[in-house]
């Protein structure tokens, strides 16, 4: 194709704008291609980042354009360009956004559903081409309609969420038809028993009870995966929209569910009014509605009933599954309140004080339900977390054997609770790096719970840690197709990626959790180390120095510099990390240790980790820095004891 900078657009035919970044050029050309192929009028500019001589005849096609086709990548996030290009065709609605790369659009953007083009084959019988074509005519059917009648009105203002929720003003619809007919034809594909709930509303005049709104939210999540035969959405990802004001139709799009459950809590003293709404994701239509003026003691009993209720009207029947409904549960008001001030504590992940309390919330739970299973589970997995963070080396052996009674309580209590057996598997891995012992009950809690969001995340890194790359990777796209706007999850498929070797994927996708999550640590250095995996150098210090986790910035950094040759920094790096972070940095030691080449000094470092039962050990089978120690004998013996050969 000829990479002259193009002339005007024949404003007699339909008009397809182009926008990309200069460094994805071979990447869309063959998008180019197709399209012209296909009949589509297609104005791009092969200087895009060349200056801004071509700046009014861009503003002038972008104008005259029907559709435009904004192709969002690592590196178009990033241009100016793009970004002003992308907003005057969403201000026009005729914004089509695809992604290249499976990068996610920037902050002002994501409310609109894009098409991956990640793995397009170039082949126009493909799904994903066929969508744009569908989304390019739809975007030209909306000039088309204004071209005929009065110019395109300005978007109408957001309204707020529970009115967005059931549906969208005339003006709105006026001036959106065929963008919203193009998200409809995308979401066609989203199964009918998906849903998602929405993080209730608390209506309480106490604000310390949002805890209640979100803990009931929550147990309707658990429930319809339970008993129904539901894709539900996972927390992380539902609550994004506590406070947004986006429509049913584009709430639905994004996170890929045909369903929406939204509601409130008022709570005074023992009266609970439950308010919940179903609602069709593709039309914004509510199907059911209704109120529930309750005492607390028969919260359960709504609970069930508007699980049920939303179960048969999607269904049009009750499943047999409803009678398990509280097989882990509580039917003891006292316990339930307490297990959900503990699961608020314990994610608000607010550091070593709230994971205390939620502990003492959890043992209120048992103390007031001795035969509380989810409040067994939730006490193992919180005495986990506290063992890895903030336990010494001479207490851990005694915390780890108090979760561990507490996990295998949670099993004994419900056998059929996949996050119990969950529990129990992550406690007898952690607590001795066993994955012989730990696998029968992390396969056992995947095949109670396939499609759980809380079982799929540690069943994959498990899986791959394993050495079951390929079961490892499905896991956590299906976890990740539950909770797409999760960053710590694609910071974790990005992990197992770089462990398969998979360097050039595992640095995109650390990207994508980057762009969602600016601050997250350890996604830089994983970009690093995919890097360092490439021989790409210089790029992968620059990534080990944007680090925020310094036990992962001053590891990268003495590798690196390492082999930049220059030996005195990385010297430097190794003494900070070992003055820093001592015994609990000897696994990141022996990585440091086995890339400069001192075998036999890396080998000692693993196995004092090991014997001290430090963090990092279990990715130990498939790290990339370790290849050099494979086949000595000192290593295999170190892998035998783990159960990992």
């Amino acid at each position: 194709m000829e990479q002259t900078s193009p002339g005007p657009p024949d404003t007699t035919r339909p008009i397809v704008f182009l926008s990309y970044a200069h460094a994805d050029r071979n990447r869309v050309t063959p998008l180019i291609a197709a399209l012209t192929e296909a009949g589509q009028q297609v104005w791009w500019d092969a200087l895009i980042e060349g200056g801004d001589v071509f700046a009014d005849t861009i503003e002038s096609a972008l104008d005259l354009a029907d559709a435009v086709v904004v192709a969002w990548s690592v590196h178009s996030v990033a241009s100016d360009w793009v970004r002003d290009e992308a907003t005057h065709g969403r201000d026009r609605g005729r914004l089509v956004p695809i992604s290249i790369d499976g990068t996610l659009p920037p902050l002002g953007f994501r409310q609109y559903h894009f098409i991956d083009f990640a793995r397009w084959d170039g082949s126009a019988q493909a799904p994903e081409f066929k969508a744009l074509l569908s989304a390019v005519g739809s975007a030209g059917t909306v000039r088309a309609q204004a071209s005929r009648s009065a110019p395109m009105p300005r978007p109408a203002r957001r309204v707020g969420r529970r009115a967005a929720l059931i549906g969208m003003t005339t003006a709105t619809l006026a001036a959106g038809g065929g963008l919203i007919a193009w998200r409809r034809s995308l979401r066609a594909g989203a199964p009918d028993g998906s849903i998602a709930v929405l993080p209730f509303s608390n209506l309480s005049s106490e604000p310390d009870q949002a805890y209640f709104s979100d803990g009931l939210a929550e147990e309707m999540r658990a429930k319809l995966g339970e008993a129904g035969p539901f894709k539900v959405a996972a927390r992380t990802s539902s609550n994004h929209f506590r406070n947004h004001e986006q429509d049913a139709v584009t709430i639905g799009q994004q996170l890929g569910v045909a369903w929406l459950l939204d509601g409130s809590v008022r709570r005074a003293g023992d009266t609970l009014r439950i308010s919940a709404e179903l609602i069709d994701a593709q039309t914004g239509i509510s199907k059911w509605s209704n109120h529930f003026d309750r005492q607390l003691r028969d919260v359960f009993a709504v609970q069930s009933e508007i699980a049920l209720t939303v179960i048969q009207s999607v269904t049009g029947q009750i499943p047999a599954a409803a009678a398990g409904l509280l097989k882990s549960g509580t039917s003891v008001v006292a316990a339930y309140d307490a297990y959900l001030k503990g699961r608020s504590l314990y994610d608000s992940d607010a550091g070593e004080d709230a994971d205390r309390k939620a502990l003492d919330n959890f043992e209120a739970a048992i103390a007031a339900d001795p035969n509380y299973a989810q409040a067994h589970a939730m006490r193992a997995q919180a005495l986990l977390d506290i063992a890895g963070e903030y336990t010494p080396a001479d207490q851990l052996a005694t915390v780890h054997a108090d979760a561990l009674a507490s996990a295998r309580r949670a099993v004994e209590l419900a056998p059929g609770y996949a996050f119990a057996a969950l529990v129990l598997g992550e406690e007898t891995l952690y607590s001795g790096h066993d994955f012989r012992a730990a696998r029968p009950f992390f396969d056992k809690a995947h095949a109670l719970g396939p499609q759980d969001p809380e079982v799929l995340g540690q069943f994959a890194y498990f899986a791959a840690r394993s050495g079951r790359i390929k079961e490892g990777l499905a896991a956590i796209d299906r976890k990740i197709d539950l909770d797409r706007l999760n960053p710590v999850l694609y910071a974790g498929k990005a992990q197992i990626l770089y462990g398969a070797r998979r360097y050039s994927e595992s640095a995109r996708v650390f990207g994508q959790a980057v762009a969602m999550n600016p601050g997250m640590g350890h996604a830089r250095s994983g970009i690093g180390f995919a890097l360092l995996g490439q021989g790409e150098l210089a790029a992968a210090r620059a990534a080990f120095m944007a680090e925020t986790a310094e036990r992962a910035k001053l590891t990268g950094l003495a590798i690196v510099d390492h082999r930049l040759g220059a030996i005195a920094p990385a010297q430097a790096s190794l003494a900070a990390l070992q003055a820093k972070f001592g015994d609990a940095s000897l696994y990141s030691q022996a990585m440091v240790l086995a890339q400069w080449g001192r075998v036999e000094a890396a080998l000692s470092a693993l196995e004092q980790s090991r014997a001290k039962n430090t963090s990092g050990l279990t990715w130990v089978l498939i790290e990339p820095l370790f290849d050099g120690l494979r086949g000595q004998p000192r290593f295999n013996r170190l892998l035998a004891s783990m159960g990992l050969a």
